[in-house]
């Protein structure tokens, strides 16, 4: 986000180094001082509190020449007390319209100046607080973790004052105590950055010198000394919520339109345990409200990775994603006998002529898994250690089905009781070194079987910090039975391993690594993996011009060469060489990059799913791939990000013209520093693609998961050759009316059309024999649509009203009803009959440490 060491989108390369030094700058020293009066926050430094506290200035620029002076200078000062750190900044410019203002949602800078305070407050150079306010007052705020980087997910409660002086903007921060956590001894030195960005120049400046050459960034901060006598407050808030929806669905079983109602009730809790630790909790959650998944044809053998949205499950995660094992999605996900509730219907009575009466017909069936509750218990030692406890659970969940003749209805059980699992220790070390160990759990009702992940993890870096090695260890294992099913589970033992060796600093950094996820392996209960039994390694090599040269910011350029194996048994699968760069403009801020790449012939032994691995696979000629990117300057009112890219295979045998290419244009205008409108158009075109069609039992390919789908070993296999036509359109705009007040409104549209040329049946080692005969036409046509709207009043901290309109249509048509023209596929969704989900939701923040009796 803020100092990705990518081109971001519209944004300056971040980063650029001063010299090719690999050291550190020397660590600056700002004191913090004690009060015994809290300033008013109203960004105005007037009282003599602020004039009294040392100052620190002469900030460094980052980005897009680093190691120079700052020219307008900027001047913080920190003060302290019982209760809360006091930030007070004054940022220096030339004239009041180079200060941009553009108002935004929380957690959006957008095109506007802002500045940070940035606090290591147990000072392990490894993990960090950040406090981000705008020149518009929309805060910002974020965690650094090894794990996630720049977590913009976490959100605290904190308050600030922004006001225009003349030439000048003042930034005034209070962050109280239950905002953060730090140990209980009596003399404390915290890490400590102050940052700066001047949008109009697109610099950015921070108070302790940071160097994009040096890897880490909490280890570059300085250090904020005199705090004496902090005593971690009692850390108690509970966030209590009531929700109302009124949803229409366009038809129930009866083919009647159906309108409910319903009323929720809950709450958040944060505790903290002690000065270090904290427990998370959400009893009985609503999550009604967040964004609609982005719904796509999936074609792959692979399941389809949507993005987190529920609150609960992005902030504050830090821990509990070491090591990628957990996948958020799982806890309260589909049913893991949702697909199978049309097995277990009931037939009617046979007649004389064969045929069957009656009958059972499925109801409902619950598309996901509502949580009971939800905790979290995380926190850090003063000795480094990081500790992390999730725990959720899920109650039973039933399918009702009703029989056709006589109306009775019954309970088909598609979950049972489920308890979510994960406990992870994290040890901080020196050098932006560390050592993990985690453990995933899931646990169900009955004999359906249970899953279990532990996995040690590490990262040994050397002191000058310019040379890492990092590995870890995996262990998978279920036990019981199948769900729905009289089996045992197979394959209950897995495990894998990786190993990598880089150089981490420097203009040129390069790296190597070999890793093993064995045939076994399957983290999936509660983790993601796509696909197992590998054996890959590679190489890479990176190099920067950080500093402007010619007419540029700054050069990165890549190479990688990867190679990968089946791991049992020990198969090629693929070899494939990339290398690419991007770079800014200094005159117009104009961001390029392109990629390239070159395969040779691969083998696809997923696409045929069919278990195990080895005897089928689909042979993939050799090919070439080139793609790029521009985007222009996001401070402009009109801007534009192009992306697309074209991919050309060798002819195989008789098989020529297979490509693929895509395009994305996404304009953007801001219309004032309170309106603005985003919109996008992607299109994806696969000529002559080759994928699985099917068995030829009938079976379609359109049910895939990894590891649930796949057939036996000796099944048929149909593969087609195809054209795949893939457009998306979607539009978003934004009203903000003041930095604590928004409206927003994202429409999409998504259709795919796939068309069959022919089919050939697949034989073991790759070999295909026409099926000329094979009259089955396959063809169909994917639509989405979705609109979401959201009304969001921050009236106090920590506490929100939200409004929010949802409507969405999916249409799924097959054979002759298949639509390849994308009009009349806007058509027929506009007119599909939509479900339609208005609600209200209230959360109100209540603090213990203000609502306790005062004393005194």
């Amino acid at each position: 986000m803020m100092l990705g060491m990518g081109v971001a989108r519209g944004q300056a390369p971040a980063a650029p180094a001063a010299s090719g030094a690999t050291a550190p700058a020397p660590k600056r020293q700002l004191q913090a001082v004690r009060i015994s009066a809290a300033p008013k926050l109203d960004g105005v430094l007037d009282e003599a509190v602020w004039q009294s506290a040392p100052v620190a200035t002469q900030f460094t620029e980052l980005e897009p020449t680093p190691g120079r002076p700052e020219k307008y200078p900027t001047e913080v000062r920190v003060l302290y007390d019982d209760n809360a750190i006091y930030v007070g900044a004054t940022m220096h410019d030339m004239a009041q319209d180079s200060i941009l203002r553009e108002l935004s949602n929380r957690d959006n800078i957008g095109n506007s100046d802002w500045f940070g305070v940035f606090v290591d407050t147990y000072n392990d150079h490894l993990n960090g607080y950040e406090f981000i306010v705008t020149s518009g007052g929309v805060q910002v705020d974020m965690r650094q973790s090894p794990a996630n980087g720049e977590d913009g997910s976490w959100n605290a409660v904190w308050d600030s004052r922004t006001a225009l002086h003349g030439t000048d903007w003042v930034a005034e921060l209070r962050i109280p105590y239950s905002a953060i956590r730090f140990s209980k001894a009596p003399e404390q030195v915290w890490g400590l950055n102050f940052g700066r960005q001047r949008r109009a120049s697109r610099q950015k400046f921070f108070w302790n010198e940071v160097k994009p050459q040096v890897s880490g960034f909490v280890n570059q901060w300085g250090e904020l000394t005199g705090l004496k006598d902090l005593k971690p407050p009692l850390r108690l808030s509970l966030t209590p919520y009531v929700s109302t929806y009124l949803n229409h669905y366009p038809f129930n079983e009866q083919g009647k339109q159906n309108t409910t109602t319903s009323f929720n009730g809950g709450a958040d809790v944060k505790w903290g345990i002690n000065e270090s630790f904290t427990l998370d909790a959400t009893l009985v959650p609503d999550f009604g409200q967040v964004q609609s998944d982005n719904q796509v044809l999936n074609l792959s053998p692979f399941e389809v990775q949507y993005n987190e949205n529920r609150a609960f499950f992005t902030e504050g995660t830090e821990l509990f994603n070491k090591g990628n094992l957990f996948y958020s999605r799982r806890v309260g996900a589909t049913p893991i006998g949702f697909g199978g509730v049309s097995g277990q219907l009931r037939t009617g009575a046979r007649q004389f002529d064969g045929s069957r009466t009656g009958g059972e017909f499925v109801v409902q069936n619950p598309g996901v898994t509502r949580l009971l509750n939800a905790t979290k218990v995380s926190g850090r030692t003063s000795k480094g250690l990081g500790i992390g406890v999730f725990n959720a659970i899920s109650n039973d969940v039933y399918a009702t089905v009703q029989d056709s003749t006589s109306g009775a209805r019954r309970d088909v059980l598609t979950q049972p009781f489920s308890n979510y699992n994960i406990v992870v220790l994290d040890q901080s070390l020196k050098n932006n070194s560390y050592v993990s160990l985690i453990n995933t759990n899931v646990t169900r009702a009955g004999q359906t079987y249970d899953a279990n992940v532990t996995s040690a993890l590490f990262r040994l870096a050397n002191q000058k910090n310019t040379y890492a090695v990092n590995g870890g260890v995996v262990y998978s294992n279920r036990r019981g039975q199948v769900f729905g099913r009289n089996e045992e589970v197979a394959d209950r033992d897995g495990y894998k391993y990786y190993v990598g060796f880089n150089k981490i600093s420097g203009n040129f950094t390069w790296g190597a690594d070999h890793g093993i996820e064995s045939h076994s392996y399957n983290p999936n209960d509660l983790g993601l993996l796509f696909g197992n039994n590998n054996i890959s390694q590679s190489l890479y090599a990176n190099y920067r011009i950080y500093k402007p040269f010619w007419k540029v910011n700054r050069l990165n350029t890549y190479a990688n060469l990867s190679y990968s194996l089946l791991e049992r048994p020990a198969l090629y699968q693929d070899l494939g060489f990339y290398a690419g760069g991007n770079t800014t403009f200094t005159k117009n801020f104009l961001s390029v990059g392109v990629d390239f790449s070159a395969i040779p012939t691969t083998r696809d032994y997923y696409d045929p799913r069919r278990a195990p691995l080895g005897r089928y696979y689909v042979r993939k000629p050799a090919n070439t791939g080139l793609s790029g990117f521009i985007s222009s300057d996001y401070r402009k009112k009109f801007a534009y990000d192009i992306s697309g890219g074209v991919r050309l295979f060798a002819a195989d045998g008789d098989r020529t013209g297979r490509y693929s290419m895509s395009l994305t244009l996404s304009p953007r205008y801001r219309v004032s520093n309170q309106l603005s409108f985003i919109y996008a158009l992607s299109m994806e075109r696969n000529q002559n693609q080759i994928g699985y069609a099917g068995g030829l039992d009938g079976s379609l390919p359109y049910d895939n998961g990894f590891l649930t789908s796949f057939g036996g070993a000796d099944a048929d296999v149909l593969l087609g050759r195809r054209h795949v036509t893939t457009f998306t359109n979607t539009a978003s705009g934004t009203y903000t009316f003041t930095n604590r007040m928004s409206f927003n409104i994202r429409l999409r549209h998504y259709v795919s059309n796939v068309h069959y040329r022919d089919f050939t049946r697949l034989h073991p080692d790759g070999v295909e024999t026409a099926e000329p005969a094979y009259q089955r036409n396959r063809d169909n046509t994917f639509n989405a649509f979705n609109i979401d709207a959201v009304y969001s009043w921050w009236f106090a901290p920590g506490s929100q009203v939200s409004i929010v309109w949802k409507n969405a249509s999916a249409s799924f048509f097959e054979a002759n009803a298949a639509t390849p023209l994308y009009f009349d596929n806007l058509s027929n969704t506009i007119n599909t009959p939509h479900n339609n989900n208005v609600s209200v939701k209230v959360l109100y923040y209540l603090d213990y440490l203000a609502l306790r009796p005062r004393r005194g």
